[in-house]
């Protein structure tokens, strides 16, 4: 098999347009602009300036079994945010049960999961956000209820899903995704679906009232990027989520069990959440393109030229993820169109950049074989045209 020689920034560029051809994507609100192909999602903007937070709930609980389940679930997450996502102690916030264990560990949390701990905790986050922030609310324990009624099982008095949101109103202009795990997670999730919101629910109804297991394996896709299916190095809400309600599903057949949950993803705001979400589905395109690891800005070292250069490259790859999440509203034949354009300008910014930077064409190599087992022959011939 004949090889080609490939950049880096273009091995980069070929794998990009192989996801492209073969799986869908994501979009928020849209806008064109003066080309009428670039469109930019108002949502989830991803950029070095913007700070990504973390806070993980933990509710009580009773056996040892589970508190040691629950203990290592948030320990573990805090811990894997903090490795491999870019996260400090000063972004995440960890209120776990009635406070610090006095166990090894403990030192993590910082305060107990109770009203006064989440609102204080809450209200300390709302002092430190800026426009355009991410946060990041995970929910590890128990829920119960249906409707207005639904709770997530806390110290004390249990809160409501519909507490839970007014709180999360402090917000408005800070990108927001909630992962509830909890038993009977659904009627709380529904309360907090809103525009421009990602929230994700461990089971479709409060009949699921058996612990699930979609923490565990919502964890496991973060840690060693497991749910990094596009290989960007990266991990969305979405590939995330894929990868966690895959496994349960496998873990219960496994079991020789029916499964007790099924998760589900709302994110365009109209509380009806998708078991299957998909590009071609009406949610999970804002999902695509909500990134839980923190962008780091690796440009001090470039020209202007250069940083110019790049920042267009990823708005370009950006528009080109938002655009794919729109496919359906086009002709065939307008979309690919479309489509071509923003992908020769992507290769074209990528040229110079490489120009700038002084990559030669002859930097890496990469067998062709890659390409066409993963595409089609016409896909194939398309990306190697490019």
């Amino acid at each position: 098999m004949k090889q080609r020689i490939i950049s880096p920034i273009k091995l980069q560029l070929l794998m990009l347009l192989s996801v492209l051809l073969l799986s869908g994507s994501a979009n928020g609100q849209f806008e064109e602009s003066k080309s009428g192909t670039e469109l930019v999602s108002d949502y989830f903007l991803d950029s070095p300036d913007s700070t990504k937070y973390a806070v993980i709930l933990v509710g009580p609980t009773i056996g040892e079994v589970n508190q040691a389940q629950f203990r290592q679930w948030s320990f573990s997450l805090h811990d894997i945010l903090s490795r491999d996502y870019g996260y400090t102690s000063d972004t995440i916030t960890l209120l776990y049960d009635k406070g610090a264990p006095a166990l090894p560990g403990g030192d993590r949390v910082d305060g107990a999961c109770d009203l006064e701990g989440i609102e204080n905790g809450l209200a300390e986050l709302a002092a430190k956000v800026k426009t355009g922030d991410q946060i990041t609310l995970y929910l590890i324990g128990h829920g119960s209820g249906a409707e207005e009624e639904a709770k997530f099982n806390i110290v004390g008095p249990d809160i409501t899903g519909a507490v839970f949101s007014d709180l999360l109103d402090q917000f408005n202009e800070q990108d927001i995704a909630i992962i509830n795990t909890t038993s009977a997670s659904y009627g709380f999730s529904t309360s907090l679906s809103s525009e421009g919101r990602v929230v994700i629910s461990s089971t479709r109804s409060p009949s699921e009232r058996y612990d699930p297991v979609f923490s565990r394996y919502f964890i496991e896709a973060l840690d060693s990027r497991n749910g990094d299916r596009d290989k960007n190095n990266r991990v969305s809400m979405l590939e995330a989520f894929e990868y966690a309600k895959t496994n349960v599903e496998a873990w219960y057949e496994e079991q020789g069990r029916l499964a007790s949950e099924h998760a589900g993803l709302d994110d365009n705001g109209d509380a009806l959440f998708a078991l299957n979400p998909t590009v071609d589905a009406i949610d999970g395109r804002l999902a695509e393109i909500a990134y839980i690891d923190t962008l780091l800005d690796d440009t001090q070292n470039l020209s202007p030229q250069a940083r110019e250069l790049k920042a267009r490259m990823q708005e370009i790859e950006r528009s080109v993820f938002v655009f794919r999440g729109r496919k359906q509203d086009f002709l065939e034949a307008d979309y690919w169109q479309q489509m071509e354009a923003l992908l020769v300008e992507l290769a074209v910014a990528t040229g110079h950049f490489n120009a700038a930077v002084g990559i030669s064409d002859e930097a890496e190599s990469i067998d062709s074989e890659y390409i066409e087992s993963e595409t089609t022959s016409e896909q194939a011939d398309e990306i190697q045209s490019l």
